[in-house]
């Protein structure tokens, strides 16, 4: 209730770091940036599916970023701005979520050896050296994207359930 008797909509400074949905932040940019740079460390291919990871990541990690500074600052007093950290990171679970779910299909298909090159033929390839070191690393950028989107799935919740509150 503290920010009852301060009159603060949204904690600002170091105060972020002691609220709940706020705690968040530190993470998601963890995860966030780790999907970036697992993606990143392959070959983006297919152009499509994984251009939508990479974009969601790039997306979420640099408005996180703002974000974070936006309440380091102490710009949040509106109050708007419960209703918008709220939507932000609705927004960030929806394409997360949806990243998540691309990037999981095509670590499939690598995983049963099935490829598409670039003249966009399918080929089956074998899981070895390379293919294999690129199936690790899609693995590893799935379990990342999904603990990123349940990370941005509870400061929704919880940013809602302060909205609520205020």
């Amino acid at each position: 209730m503290a920010s009852t008797t301060s009159g603060d909509v949204l904690p600002t400074g170091f105060r972020i770091f002691t609220t709940i949905p706020d705690l968040f932040f530190i993470p998601e940019f963890v995860f966030g940036g780790l999907v970036w740079i697992l993606v990143a460390s392959t070959r983006v291919f297919p152009d499509h599916p994984l251009g939508w990871v990479m974009f969601v990541s790039v997306f979420c990690f640099v408005f996180t970023t703002l974000w974070f500074f936006i309440f380091l600052c102490g710009a949040n007093q509106s109050s708007i701005w419960p209703v918008l950290d709220v939507g932000y990171h609705f927004l960030a679970v929806v394409f997360y979520l949806s990243a998540s779910v691309d990037l999981a299909y095509i670590t499939v298909l690598k995983g049963w050896g099935v490829n598409i090159n670039s003249a966009g033929t399918v080929v089956v390839v074998p899981l070895t050296g390379d293919v294999l070191k690129t199936y690790r690393l899609d693995i590893a950028a799935v379990v990342m994207s999904y603990v990123a989107t349940l990370l941005y799935f509870l400061h929704a919740i919880f940013s809602g359930i302060r909205w609520r509150k205020a």
